[in-house]
């Protein structure tokens, strides 16, 4: 049974390109021993199609089912959610997780939290986190930014919103992608606080 202390994380994966981000995130997580509320959109869902070899099924339950089967893990710790299942936790700030990622984050989806649409769970979910100052933290993946895409990261770096766009770097001397997919995700779970051996530090 999992501890009642037990970490919460919320992970959203949105429609932009660079799923395999989301997916290696959710991944280290549920390794981490995270409870994590997973919440997949269907441009995500598409786009998961598009860049994975991975067959992931549409409705929410479907979908728990596969990624505890995908990664063998305790059946406990993984709830998937829908856009429209406002009853779910991570909907409420009386219930919030200890911390949100939505990974990758889409333009729409990082401009409806700017301006609190909260037209779909992964909105809401965020403007909870916002509102009851826990941490949220977006990973955009877009070239170039336009002046509209800048003016909403500021908005939400000014109201503590962590914008950690999916930028790898190259000092550790990456052989393959999933080097530098390792990279982004180790750089989000350090700002999780959450132990891993992803990818050397700096001089390390």
């Amino acid at each position: 049974m999992l501890s009642d202390k037990q970490k919460t994380i919320s992970l959203a994966i949105t429609g932009a390109s660079g799923a395999a981000y989301g997916l290696r995130l959710l991944e280290c997580l549920l390794k981490a021993d995270i409870k994590v509320y997973l919440m997949v959109s269907p441009a995500a869902q598409i786009v998961i199609a598009t860049e994975t070899s991975l067959k992931v099924p549409s409705q929410p339950k479907e979908i728990q089912s596969f990624f505890i089967e995908h990664f063998n893990i305790n059946s406990e710790q993984l709830q998937v959610f829908g856009k429209d299942q406002w009853m779910s936790p991570v909907a409420s700030g009386s219930n919030a997780p200890d911390a949100m990622v939505v990974c990758p984050c889409s333009m729409g989806t990082l401009s409806a939290i700017a301006c609190g649409a909260s037209n779909n769970l992964i909105e809401r979910a965020a403007d909870v986190m916002i509102k009851e100052k826990r941490q949220l933290i977006l990973v955009p993946r877009e070239t170039p930014f336009s002046p509209i895409h800048l003016e909403n990261m500021l908005k939400l770096s000014q109201a503590g919103v962590i914008i950690m766009p999916a930028n790898p770097g190259f000092y550790n001397e990456p052989t393959q992608i999933e080097d530098l997919v390792d990279f982004m995700v180790a750089r989000l779970m350090d700002h999780l606080q959450l132990p891993h051996a992803l990818s050397k530090r700096w001089f390390d």
